[in-house]
């Protein structure tokens, strides 16, 4: 039987995944080393899938298309180590 919150340690990623590194994200506005490595991983992550996952008004981006558009936007918007680590996944074949 699990006792009170089961996923108390993973709220502040969950919350702050939609967070961007130059503070134009939400819900907190935070930026930079305010996010946690966590949160910048599941921002790629989250990012990665949506874009290479069809939606209803469009079609989904090849693995390459999205990250390509990782990549442009790493630094900014992105991790930088967390896209490249992408990239090595990909280009590994574990992706």
């Amino acid at each position: 039987m699990v006792k009170g919150n089961f996923l108390e340690e993973t709220q502040d990623i969950i919350r702050h995944h939609h967070e961007r590194l130059d503070g134009s994200g939400y819900p907190d506005g935070l930026k930079g080393c305010e996010l946690s490595l966590e949160a910048r991983i599941v921002a790629v992550a989250d990012s990665f899938d949506a874009m290479t996952s069809r939606r209803p008004y469009r079609e989904a981006m090849s693995c390459n298309e999205a990250l390509q558009e990782l990549k442009s936007k790493a630094g900014l918007l992105y991790d930088s180590k967390v896209v490249k680590a992408l990239e090595e996944c990909i280009d590994e074949g574990l992706i």
